[in-house]
């Protein structure tokens, strides 16, 4: 029997896009969607840049706002926030955050799209004004007013990609910035040579501090510096970003099988283990077709694709959720990193027979006016030639030849499928062997 009325828990990315697909496939739908904070739906990829004033208004950043999903049938209620889910009743119940009145809506089918939430160890000091984290909008707010305010001096927590982002963005503002981390390297997660090269980018913008533990944040009314394991460090604004955690609670309350990093698991449909319960985006852990197995590796897009498919799946149609391969792309200062599949570690870690090529060429014609270095990593399986995953460093657009690499993996493409593809060739955009192929030739030998 196809639902009547539609719960949507969560906006942004996941839950946005499930209810608006949900409300086109079966306009008939009653559509609600219940979100903690004043935005529904907006670019948080941006967020770095909002707050660097690359782009200069926040307002910039919101794609929908809740009288525009009002106007297309979907009852959009901000600063609601759902405190339990009744999975006998099937309702909800929470509150207004802005007149404390308690409510209650029934559904049909529920979607839960709590999506993640920031992780900040717990040291004193984490809750003096001046220490920030990056994930809503308001946090770009928040970030921006202290800068205006006259924050000179920052410290960023953290060296994976939001991290360093996050430095480019306030060195772009004109503040002095130390970045602090725990391992022995930034952008670990990209491998061994983009993590060489993000060092190199962003010592020569900022101080760098490696293997130090973060033990507390200090000051007489707001923060004035950071403690850490190599030393405290005089700090206006810190920006926490070590990672993040699926906001779980409410999948676990419910009950809902879970996964790696306890993110929930559902099937190709987004559905849950519970009759009419779906999850999508950044709570969710999804199929892995390099692996075969769940991950949990939060992204927007992912989290769109899966809205897509579940308000599909509710409104009557049929969609599945293929899975991903894990592609990222992330800017440092003048340099691209890009990554998808899997690095020559983690393949190892899978269990799998790898092995790792790696070349350095030009993204473009050597003849050709501005050419710069671009570096290619290719992980592959020994015997079948399967590739594993792969990894880009360079400047500007050139790195978006992941994309291609991206598509192979999600087809099981090997290394000869790659040799054999009809590359684009221009000497402004290339050199007359592609330089994935040039590195496809280099593993087949």
């Amino acid at each position: 029997m196809r639902p009547q009325r539609l719960v949507v828990v969560g906006g942004v990315a996941g839950g946005m896009s499930a209810a608006a697909k949900a409300k086109r496939q079966n306009p008939a739908l009653e559509v609600t969607v219940f979100e903690r904070n004043a935005y529904i739906s907006y670019g948080a990829c941006g967020l770095p840049y909002a707050t660097s004033g690359v782009v200069p208004n926040l307002q910039r950043l919101i794609a929908r706002t809740p009288a525009a999903m009002r106007a297309r049938g979907v009852d959009v209620r901000v600063r609601h926030e759902v405190t339990e889910v009744d999975g006998e009743r099937r309702c909800v119940k929470g509150r207004n955050l802005e007149t404390g009145e308690a409510f209650c809506a029934p559904y049909d089918a529920l979607v839960l799209a709590t999506g993640a939430l920031p992780v900040c160890p717990q040291v004193p000091g984490r809750a003096l004004p001046g220490v920030h984290v990056m994930r809503r909008l308001e946090d770009a707010a928040a970030l921006r007013e202290a800068i205006a305010a006259g924050a000179t001096r920052a410290v960023v927590v953290g060296g994976g990609y939001i991290g360093l982002e996050m430095v480019e963005a306030l060195v772009t503002a004109g503040l002095d910035v130390r970045v602090l981390e725990r391992q022995a390297g930034l952008l670990l997660p990209f491998g061994p040579k983009p993590a060489e090269l993000a060092l190199e980018e962003v010592t020569a913008r900022a101080e760098v501090v490696l293997a130090a533990e973060l033990l507390g944040f200090e000051g007489r009314g707001r923060l004035e510096r950071v403690v850490t394991s190599a030393g405290t460090f005089p700090a206006d604004v810190a920006l926490v970003a070590v990672g993040v955690r699926p906001n779980n609670a409410l999948a676990r309350a419910l009950g809902l099988r879970l996964g790696p990093a306890e993110a929930v698991l559902t099937d190709a449909q987004l559905r849950t283990d519970r009759d009419g319960v779906f999850a999508v985006g950044d709570l969710t852990a999804a199929h892995h077709r390099v692996t075969g197995r769940p991950a949990w590796i939060p992204l927007g897009d992912t989290a769109n694709r899966q809205g897509r498919v579940a308000g599909t799946v509710i409104g009557g149609g049929d969609a599945r959720f293929r899975g991903i391969v894990g592609t990222a792309i992330t800017k440092v200062f003048e340099r691209a990193f890009a990554t998808t599949g899997l690095t020559l570690a983690e393949a190892q870690r899978h269990g799998l027979s790898a092995r790792e090529t790696q070349i350095t060429t030009t993204d473009h014609a050597s003849y050709y006016p501005g050419h710069r270095p671009l570096h290619v990593t290719l992980v592959w399986e020994e015997g079948t030639g399967r590739l594993l995953g792969g990894q880009l460093v360079g400047y500007g657009d050139a790195v978006k030849r992941i994309d291609v690499l991206a598509a192979l993996l999600f087809r099981q493409g090997t290394l000869q499928d790659l040799a054999d593809l009809d590359f684009a060739y221009a000497p402004p955009f290339s050199n007359v062997w592609d330089p994935l192929a040039v590195a496809a030739n280099a593993a087949l030998g």
